[in-house]
């Protein structure tokens, strides 16, 4: 018999919906998945069994009331810890804020309610969301269900671990720098990274507001096993919040380009053996589905990665870095200090003349993007790193940094980027990232189908599979 647990978002949502099974059954099934692995790798710090329980039997009384039902109706899914939960710790990983009690919810905590998921947990990050790697003080250290040595990624790797080993159907994460794709990545799963303002972000346990990197850079997105139940969720978290001045609302399908839709390839030389062959698959997978593959590189990328790294140095300077160095862990202090280190730091001209600079670049892939509007390239360039390598020293931190320049530009331009699973190489997930213009997720998701129909979904590792 199929356990609840090991069912798609999708496959869920559409049984109870059928009334073949309950969202008390859907629920209870994520609670003994989540106490038979969740000790193993920890993902989930923050349990919610009797609110979840409580939401399942609302769920199904609404259900049989014959109520209007969402389209996630009784799918279980976790919540990461840098968002706000009403009666919940908003830690954001760090050992001062284990009461930072949230008096509401945030609008993707509301949107996903809405649509009817039940909340089971709680996710993982580092101290302050800020590493490639998930591990802090408070909570713990977040282990790779496919290899306890390797990163599940940061900052959403307890979502990534989590959804991964089926403690839930979809995981919510966010992303200023890779914190959705990379956790995907590294676990075997697939994450979107939408478009900035396509889902609104506001937490009112927050001191301030973000800073610019933040409010240009950081979005909130889904973590899913297949790209159908990133559809599904992507849909439910974006509607637009009052809260969120940026967050604005936008059709989800647009007129298809001209087909063939021709796909850049960008695999530089800097991509490692399993890294390559990543590539090489999805170009295939692709092709084999229509797509035109020609191989092109995208405008000012590496200066687009400075760019990037020099904004968000200059605000973890200005806003994050006094903070992390009084409240911060061990690991999180090496980290920005290598980091924030080894960039220099801009006046007040020069940084009023990157953003001008920043502006071109985003029309010159704009442009780009009407010749190809589809970009396949690396999440990184490297295969998932080993556990804490960004506070080894500071070579370490600075060829890390390097290999992780995939994701960077995406984040500096807004754009949204789909991080897609292409089977295991040598015993760990291997990956691509499908990039497209704004609002373009529509032309993310169909590849990324065409990607997964070729390159199925890996299943469950072995270490935690039941």
């Amino acid at each position: 018999m199929t356990e609840p647990w090991s069912l798609t978002a999708t496959q869920l949502a559409a049984e109870i919906r059928a009334g073949r099974l309950s969202a008390r059954e859907a629920t209870q099934s994520a609670l003994a998945r989540i106490a038979a692995v969740n000790p193993v790798i920890n993902a989930l710090p923050d349990i919610m069994a009797e609110e979840a329980m409580a939401a399942a039997a609302a769920a199904d009384e609404a259900q049989a009331k014959g109520a209007r039902l969402g389209p996630m109706h009784g799918v279980p899914v976790t919540i990461k810890v840098n968002v706000d939960v009403k009666g919940h710790a908003t830690t954001n990983g760090i050992v001062a804020l284990r009461d930072n009690i949230a008096k509401e919810n945030a609008p993707v905590v509301d949107n996903l309610r809405a649509a009817g998921a039940i909340i089971v947990g709680r996710s993982n990050t580092p101290a302050f969301s800020y590493r490639w790697f998930t591990d802090n003080d408070l909570h713990g250290r977040t282990l790779n269900p496919w290899d306890h040595g390797t990163t599940p990624g940061g900052s959403s790797g307890g979502a990534a671990a989590a959804t991964a080993t089926g403690m839930g159907a979809v995981g919510h994460g966010n992303d200023i720098g890779g914190s959705v794709r990379y956790p995907a990545y590294a676990c075997g799963i697939a994450g979107l990274r939408p478009t900035v303002g396509r889902i609104p972000a506001y937490n009112s346990t927050m001191t301030e507001d973000r800073g610019l990197s933040s409010q240009m850079m950081s979005v909130q997105g889904p973590l899913a096993r297949n790209i159908a139940d990133l559809r599904l969720a992507f849909v439910a978290m974006a509607r637009p919040d009052p809260r969120d001045p940026i967050s604005v609302p936008v059709a989800f399908d647009f007129p298809l380009p001209a087909t063939p839709i021709k796909v850049a390839l960008f695999r530089d030389g800097r991509a490692d053996r399993q890294v390559a062959g990543a590539l090489e698959r999805a170009a295939k997978a692709l092709a084999a589905a229509g797509y035109a593959v020609e191989e092109a590189a995208p405008p000012s990328f590496d200066e687009a990665h400075r760019l990037w790294l020099t904004f968000a140095a200059s605000d973890m300077r200005r806003s994050m870095l006094p903070a992390i160095e009084t409240y911060g862990d061990a690991a999180i202090r090496a980290s920005a200090r290598h980091f924030t280190g080894s960039v220099p730091e801009q006046s007040c001209d020069e940084a009023l003349a990157m953003l001008a600079r920043r502006y071109t670049i985003a029309r010159e892939w704009s442009l780009f993007f009407t010749r190809y509007p589809i970009l396949l390239m690396p999440v990184s360039w490297r295969r998932p790193v080993p556990v804490d390598m960004d506070i080894k020293g500071a070579d370490f931190g600075a060829e890390l940094i390097a290999a992780q320049s995939p994701m960077l530009p995406i984040a500096l331009l807004g754009l949204p980027g789909l991080a897609v699973p292409t089977g295991l190489a040598e015993g760990l997930p291997s990956g691509v990232q499908l990039v497209a213009d704004r609002f373009r997720e529509d032309l993310l998701l169909r590849a990324g189908e065409a990607i997964e129909a070729v390159q199925p979904p890996l299943g469950f590792p072995a270490a935690v599979r039941s």
